[in-house]
């Protein structure tokens, strides 16, 4: 790790050639940050180092994808040797082996019989990916008017058109006028009167799930291509599935033939102690989207990983002619591609998932010990993530939220977030001690907001 002193002196060095200006941040307050800037230098296992030369332990994996912890040597040699030997491969009409090798690999740990993966360079184009594929997959099937689509409200499926549109996270599609019609929303599942407290899956609201029969009838189901939905929402404040809810969804896209999409960039690659949320719920989707955990963030990748009996609906047609009319650039990168292999292979190695399963009832001890500080209104857990739900400040919503990040901050934890919600998902690696650390400086953070 760079000691303290240099950290400081690399940020001192590279702000002096280019100031905070230039530089649009995404969802962040620009104004609020430049005037009290918080500059990360360097980082190693499970904390940062700040420019002020502190060390800050990660409490939430970097942004949900540090799953193995940070500058993991492992993955850094395999992004330098495979930059040594090919820095870029087109991914048209040709391939590299890493990209199969990868592929293989992603099938071997998908559940059911899903067994074919589809690249990309982030979650946003994983869900816009997911979409086309169900769209064009019911095209196939003859059943071209199957084009209306499912999200549900407080979703989060990246910053794309079709994500928003199918999200259900008000600031995320407000300021953009016009999204993608032909959408409708599930209701939440998030319920502070029913469901406070809960440790694990809550045993209430299950019966959510019976609103997609409503749009059934509203729509009919032969123009319903696909329900997408978080197993587990992240971003909206860590909301878990309540027990049969998703059990429910899968049972009722069985009988109309709507495909279920679960959106794992958060979820998948261990977060709750399997690899993919379908494995630890026993649910298999009909598509899975990926990210975040894939490559440990070391860069960028996404993974789109549909069931057998989709993929081959696509194989008919003439030989000469692409099969699906989609892709990118940097589909299965060889950079991503060597930082996805190797980053499975260190969760291999060190058998992170089992890890985050052994740990997670420790986890929400120490989660649900901060249950009766002042403010603490809900807190919820599942695997190695944990939300702390605080109530709202008179007339200032999302005020005391940032008040407990910034003082998690200046105290050596970084947590995330969401309005008045605190989100912890540290990386996988993380020690009882650690959790100790994370748990007992969001306590402090807490009692000293006002």
């Amino acid at each position: 790790m760079t000691d303290a002193p240099t950290a400081q002196a690399d940020a001192a060095t590279a702000l002096g050639r280019n100031d905070l200006e230039a530089y649009w941040m995404p969802f962040t307050a620009n104004r609020q940050f430049k005037a009290a800037p918080r500059l990360m230098v360097s980082a190693k296992d499970m904390h940062y180092s700040m420019a002020d030369g502190r060390r800050v332990l990660d409490g939430c994996s970097g942004l949900w994808c540090v799953n193995a912890g940070h500058c993991r040597d492992e993955i850094a040699e395999a992004i330098a040797a495979q930059a040594r030997r090919m820095d870029y491969a087109t991914a048209f009409q040709m391939a590299h082996p890493a990209a199969f090798e990868l592929a293989d690999r992603l099938a071997e740990l998908a559940p059911g019989d899903i067994d074919h993966a589809f690249f990309t360079n982030s979650g946003s184009e994983s869900v816009d990916t997911a979409l086309k594929i169900a769209i064009a997959y019911h095209h196939r099937q003859g059943q071209g008017q199957r084009q209306r689509l499912v999200g549900r409200e407080k979703g989060y499926h990246g910053a794309g058109f079709g994500g928003m549109s199918v999200g259900g996270i008000a600031n995320n599609r407000k300021h953009f006028g016009m999204l993608l019609g032909g959408i409708d929303h599930l209701p939440h599942t998030h319920s502070l009167e029913h469901a406070a407290f809960s440790r694990g899956q809550p045993r209430w609201g299950a019966h959510l799930a019976e609103a997609l029969e409503s749009i059934i009838a509203l729509h009919d189901a032969s123009t319903i291509a696909a329900v997408m939905v978080e197993p587990m929402a992240g971003s909206a404040g860590v909301l878990i599935p309540p027990v049969g809810y998703l059990e429910r969804l899968r049972e009722i896209c069985d009988r109309t033939g709507i495909l279920l999409i679960f959106d794992e960039v958060i979820t998948g690659f261990g977060r709750l102690g399997a690899s993919f949320a379908a494995e630890y719920l026993g649910i298999v989707p009909d598509i899975i989207t990926t990210a975040k955990g894939l490559t440990n963030g070391a860069v960028p990748m996404g993974a789109v990983l549909v069931r057998k009996e989709i993929h081959d609906a696509f194989m008919s047609g003439p030989e000469t002619l692409p099969e699906l009319f989609h892709g990118y650039t940097y589909s299965g990168h060889p950079l991503a591609c060597a930082a996805a292999l190797a980053t499975l292979d260190l969760y291999a190695k060190e058998d992170l998932f089992a890890r985050a399963a052994s740990l997670a009832g420790y986890f929400e001890d120490a989660a649900h010990g901060l249950k009766d500080l002042d403010h603490v209104v809900d807190i919820r857990n599942l695997g190695l993530v944990a939300g702390i739900e605080l109530e709202a400040a008179p007339g200032a919503p999302g005020a005391r939220g940032y008040d407990v990040f910034l003082r998690c901050l200046e105290k050596g934890v970084l947590v995330r977030y969401t309005g008045d919600i605190i989100a912890t998902s540290p990386p996988l690696i993380i020690e009882k001690s650690q959790i100790d650390e994370l748990f007992g400086t969001v306590g402090e953070a807490i009692e000293e907001t006002v």
